[in-house]
């Protein structure tokens, strides 16, 4: 009779150390083994065992292989995986003298030899030290603190932000390199709002409507990277014009439970947000709740309009002052289970919640001509109110390493109210009342499956299929009543709706090589087609096109010593959102109007960079010289309105081609091991040209161009005793709009936090814009047809006190596998929200994107292998 000895090549073995156990087939040999009677028969073969650690830190390194070699014909003779407390056990060791020798992802490969094994060996506690070659593969080494370089994308880890404690994302993001951010939370990407923000590798409808009302949902506490990933490959969406923007949140692998306390109380805001986990064997829960309550925020304003109607000149000279108050919530529930050590399933439900009433009130006065013709007074209390609601489920198979295949769907709703009441007054005695209503809902379903696999050592090929289905739907109408009594349809603005269906279908694929002098090319090309289904009250059905896309790209990097050069090419695309096409007549400001147009086409900008960084002794230093060039570009337009006097409508045209060229600087230099200062500048010059329609019908020919500066300095000290201290300060310069320049402003803050002794938990203050008691913005806009200059006091003086604690106990678990997740990276946003006076303070800002969890190394960099020998 002959028995089998089944042996596992140490490329297998190394497979076993990402963290599951499966043998590739391809690996797997089975032998026969003639009957030896020399061998003992008895079970009672000797067993060796040891407990790996890092040789830093003293952790135990999880799920690396072990592996047993014969000395004398240098044969792998078995071999096995430490668990997760990083003991390992090899038993039925027949007598013999071997080499055992030791691997895992990012440490050198140690060997213990000779090892004769006559009975139980105990080997104890074995030192594993890191192996920085393969770490300079993946990062730039030292800097994993601030700012990560990829081929496609810059990482910016946000966990040791402490003067952003108990505030929003959009503090966090406002010190991102090539990212800019206004006092609204509208955020730009070199220049371009054209961008997709996704939440941990996932869309929200919420985003989709509004980034700087999403942002302000998320704790800055809670946030550990933001991924800036400037040249997106076909992997992603093709939306997105301007790049993509992953937030992610931080996350809990450990067995056990614990719950975070984080609030804040501030002159200008009250935070409090408590987060859960709880994880057993194989199974594990989060529950979240983050709830911001936002008062005392007071604006003050001023509008001069000077038009051209009908052969008069109607001049409008407005003041408004304005409170706002808000609360902000957003809860989550998770799941997770391991099927098996090689398979995970996902699923999550999240509630994000938004409440903002604004109170503002208007004195205009009317001339015609040089002559006054009257004065209205209106006060206006404005309502932005949503519900979002985001169920994900996604499950990922991993066969061996890198070859991996994942299914998800994604449904999304967002109910949406945007109302406003107003008070007519003729000095103080009420003469009339308006009501806007506006209800609008978001949905989303969305399925999706990728797969990947490596192709030899150096070598990576991507595919996938995505379907989206979307439905937007807006009610609007217009009531009047008098100073008593009901509310009655207003005649000459009637009610309305716009029902928008968009089906989308998507294919890529995607292949990453990898040369032997660390050059890597990643190229790639995805399919979209895009059907759509629109009426309205007006027109039975819009005529819009159905269209499809194929949306190239190309990344290729040269890994240096300590850095990296890369040159990118991606095409992209970018659809309107639910605010630049509701045609809602919203006149809660009659003298700066705003409706959105249901006939707008897609955008498409071809992007090119070139980029290098590197670190030098104790100083780190990025640069980017980039292109994009947009036809078609949704881009906000005025136009005087004669049926309101001097007043100006602002809607949403597709006005013909946006040009912008531009060069991105950011530099670190470590003073000391505690001391740091960073510096960063985003600076391009940028041309905008189309027609648009004029009051007669006649075309009318637009362009502008200009310069666009931001910079911003950062000083970071780490003191004894627990004590950490943080400024930072920006300034934004005027951005070039199509009709003219809106304004700019600083920014700046200053934290210290203390950590208790058993870091359990801090206490800290911080304080922005505290030398001023407001911030003056002036945007000024022009055309053949009007002129508009738009004052903007901003009362953001603030300082907040915060405190954070952490109860309960987790222990070391084994890395989880990666879970798969959508990304829809389309829609553009809503553009700038309406503040002070009810003047629009931003051309708009666009969806942006994210990475996977899974999927590929990230920016498309070499397939992980065996560590170097």
């Amino acid at each position: 009779m002959k028995r089998y000895v089944f042996t596992l090549s140490f490329g297998a073995l190394f497979g076993l150390s990402h963290g599951y156990a499966q043998v590739p087939t391809d690996s797997l040999s089975v032998q026969p083994v003639a009957a030896d009677s020399t061998q003992p028969a008895a079970p009672k073969n000797p067993v060796v065992t040891g407990f790996l650690v890092d040789s830093t830190g003293g952790k135990p390194v999880e799920f690396a292989s072990v592996a047993l070699f014969n000395r004398s014909t240098n044969q792998l003779v078995t071999g096995t995986v430490a668990d997760g407390k990083g003991q390992f056990t090899i038993s039925n060791v027949s007598p013999g003298n071997y080499r055992l020798q030791i691997s895992f992802v990012g440490y050198e490969t140690k060997s213990i030899e000779p090892l004769n094994v006559i009975q139980d060996v105990t080997l104890g506690v074995i030192k594993l030290s890191g192996d920085s070659k393969t770490l300079q593969e993946v990062t730039v080494t030292g800097q994993k603190a601030l700012i990560e370089e990829k081929v496609d994308r810059l990482v910016y880890n946000a966990e040791k932000d402490i003067s952003s404690k108990g505030g929003d994302a959009s503090d966090i993001l406002r010190k991102v390199p090539m990212l800019s951010v206004d006092l609204d939370g509208n955020v730009s990407m070199r220049g371009s709002s054209n961008i997709r923000v996704l939440i941990n590798n996932k869309p929200s409808t919420i985003v989709a409507s509004s980034v700087a009302d999403a942002l302000k949902q998320i704790p800055a506490d809670q946030i550990a990277t933001v991924e800036v990933i400037t040249s997106p490959s076909a992997k992603y969406d093709a939306e997105g014009s301007g790049g993509i923007i992953n937030i992610i949140t931080k996350k809990n692998n450990l067995q056990g439970f614990n719950l975070n306390l984080d609030t804040g109380v501030g002159n200008r805001g009250a935070n409090l947000g408590l987060n859960g986990n709880y994880r057993q064997g194989k199974m594990g829960f989060t529950l979240g709740g983050f709830g911001r309550a936002e008062y005392n925020v007071k604006t003050l304003s001023t509008l001069d309009q000077t038009s051209q109607v009908g052969g008069n000149t109607l001049l409008s000279r407005q003041r408004g002052e304005g409170m706002s108050r808000g609360l902000m919530g957003r809860y989550n529930l998770g799941w997770d289970y391991d099927i098996s050590k090689n398979q995970s399933i996902t699923a999550g439900i999240r509630y994000g919640l938004r409440n903002r009433n604004v109170d503002q009130d208007y004195l205009t006065e009317l001339f015609t001509n040089g002559a006054m013709t009257g004065t209205q007074n209106r006060n206006v209390t404005t309502k932005n109110n949503s519900g979002t609601i985001d169920a994900n489920i996604d499950y990922l198979h991993i066969f061996k390493p890198q070859q991996e295949w994942s299914v998800s769907a994604l449904y999304s709703r967002n109910d949406m109210v945007n109302n406003f009441d107003a008070d007519l007054l003729s000095g103080e005695s009420l003469t009339g009342r308006q009501r806007n209503l506006n209800d609008n809902v978001n949905q989303e379903f969305t399925l999706q499956t990728d797969y990947q696999t490596p192709i030899q050592k150096n070598q990576m090929l991507e595919f996938g299929l995505k379907g989206i289905m979307r439905k937007v739907n807006s009610n609007y109408e217009y009531l009047l009543a008098g100073p008593t009594g009901n509310y009655f349809p207003q005649e000459n603005n009637p009610e309305g709706f716009l029902d928008y269906n968009q089906n989308i279908a998507a294919g890529y694929a995607s292949y990453t090589y990898t040369t032997k002098n660390k050059y890597t090319f990643k190229v790639g090309t995805r399919y979209e087609y895009t059907a759509i289904d629109a009426r309205s009250n007006t027109d039975a059905s819009i005529a819009i096109p159905n269209y499809s896309n194929f949306v190239p790209s190309v990344n290729i990097s040269k890994a240096l010593k300590t850095g990296m050069v890369k040159l990118a090419y991606n095409r992209r695309i970018q659809r309107p959102g639910i605010q630049q096409l509701n045609p809602n007549f919203n006149a809660a400001n009659p003298q700066n109007v705003t409706m959105g147009n249901p006939l707008l086409r897609p955008e498409l900008t071809d992007n090119v960079e070139l980029g290098y960084s590197n670190t030098f002794n104790k100083a780190f230093f990025n640069a980017a010289v980039f292109g994009r060039f947009t036809n078609n570009s949704i881009t906000q337009v005025r136009t005087p309105l004669d049926t309101l006097a001097g007043a100006i409508l602002t809607t949403f045209e597709n006005i013909g081609s946006e040009h912008a060229l531009g060069v991105n600087l950011f530099f670190k230099y470590d003073l000391s091991s505690k001391f740091s200062l960073d510096f960063f500048t985003n600076s391009y010059y940028t041309k905008l040209q189309g027609t648009t329609t004029g009051l007669d019908g006649l075309s009318i020919n637009i362009e502008n161009s200009g310069f666009n500066v931001d910079f911003g300095s950062r000083l970071q000290a780490t003191l004894g005793k627990g004590w950490g201290i943080q400024g930072f300060g920006m300034m934004r310069g005027p951005q070039v709009q199509l009709q003219g320049r809106m304004a700019g402003f600083g920014f700046y803050n200053l934290g210290i936090r203390k950590d208790f002794a058993n870091k359990k938990g801090s206490i800290g203050i911080a304080a922005e814009n505290f030398l001023a008691s407001n911030i003056r913005m002036k945007t000024e806009l022009t055309s053949p047809q009007f002129t508009q200059v738009n004052n903007m006091y901003m009362y953001n003086r603030g300082v907040r006190l915060t405190f954070s604690y952490k109860i309960g106990k987790m222990s070391m678990q084994a890395p989880r596998r990666r879970t798969k997740s959508i990304q829809n990276d389309d829609v553009k946003d809503g553009g700038g929200t309406d503040t002070g006076a009810g003047m629009q303070n931003g051309s708009g800002g666009q969806p942006s994107g994210g990475t996977p969890s899974g999927g590929a190394p990230a920016g498309g960099g070499k397939p992980t292998t065996s560590p170097k020998k």
